[in-house]
């Protein structure tokens, strides 16, 4: 399998992605094709004494910066590493993309440049967050301010397949994020997208308070992109004050640094589950080919495990079977 990968996205780019290549060349047997200024790739390289072994290298002089407009890739930017690792894998010269760097540009480039998958109204950002018992996917964390009731099912739809699929859940629970659990409870897009997920070919169970989510309220919880990213956010932003509380606590005085080496194995446990790092990223669901987002501050250890959810994501055939089920639905409604 051959990924292709943004080297110059994100904050810690492009030492910390070259390193999180070349470990998941190691470790996952990929292939891997970097984009981006050819010369400072192989000098960091060098200098940093990694291996390029089994990972190529596409010129492209230019950056997308976080301050640059999203449409900027299709223009100013358009020989940007983002922008060419996308033709690349348009033209069937990956089997996927993997960037950390501007979201914008990424859902832009990926419309424009991959395209959608026929019958998909909007791509989605979809990340994989820990909960009480395992994990749940959060479909859209961003990518859509605003949505129509029609845009919800159609991430129900393809979160559901995802989570099946390259999580190995089976019939995964799919919940609507809600301001109570009642079936009358939110707004008119509420009201509506409530009423098309309960006539789908998901697992349905019905509306979820944002209090219920980390405590295995649902496998997939849909959102708009508003709400989905306030959630995101603040799910991030509560487990770093937790572990930073925790830290205090365990390091206040002798009597309490002693208590925490007893249970030193178990703190480290939890600390790795609450770890964004180790989902690594989103998948930007809908997308005609493989495209996936990691965080803009991936060290390379999260580009590691984002590329193993990646190389997940093409074996697991999502993308075929996202559109088959788009294409099937769409011939039940027109029956």
């Amino acid at each position: 399998m051959k990924i292709i990968v943004d080297a110059f996205g994100g904050d810690n780019a492009p030492l910390e992605i070259i390193k999180g290549c070349a470990d998941a060349v190691a470790e996952l047997d990929l292939d891997i094709v970097l984009t981006g200024n050819e010369s400072i790739i192989r000098r960091v390289a060098k200098e940093n004494a990694i291996s390029l072994n089994r990972i190529n290298i596409v010129d492209a002089p230019d950056v997308i910066d976080m301050e640059d407009s999203a449409g900027d890739i299709m223009k100013s930017k358009s020989n940007s590493s983002m922008a060419v690792g996308l033709k690349l894998l348009a033209e069937g010269k990956g089997d996927a993309f993997l960037s950390a760097g501007n979201s914008g540009a990424l859902v832009v480039g990926a419309t424009l440049i991959v395209k959608r998958i026929k019958g998909i109204k909007r791509v989605a950002f979809a990340p994989v967050m820990p909960k009480n018992k395992g994990f749940f996917m959060l479909i859209d964390s961003g990518a859509n301010v605003e949505c129509k009731p029609e845009m919800l099912r159609q991430f129900g739809i393809m979160a559901s397949i995802y989570v099946e699929k390259v999580m190995n859940i089976k019939n995964p629970r799919v919940a609507l994020a809600n301001v109570g659990v009642e079936d009358h409870k939110g707004g008119e897009l509420q009201h509506e997208a409530f009423a098309l997920l309960k006539k789908s070919p998901v697992n349905f169970i019905g509306n979820v308070e944002a209090r219920d989510i980390p405590d295995d309220a649902a496998d997939v919880i849909v959102s708009d992109g508003f709400t989905g990213n306030c959630i995101l956010k603040m799910y991030e932003g509560v487990a770093l004050v937790m572990m930073g509380k925790l830290k205090e606590i365990f390091t206040k005085n002798l009597k309490n640094k002693i208590a925490a080496s007893l249970i030193l194995s178990d703190v480290k446990q939890l600390k790795q589950e609450l770890d964004y790092n180790e989902y690594g990223g989103a998948p930007l669901m809908g997308t005609a080919k493989p495209v996936f987002k990691a965080h803009g501050s991936s060290k390379a250890k999260t580009i590691k495990s984002a590329l193993r959810l990646t190389k997940a994501y093409v074996e697991g055939n999502v993308v075929h079977e996202i559109e088959e089920s788009i294409q099937a639905l769409k011939g039940e409604e027109n029956a």
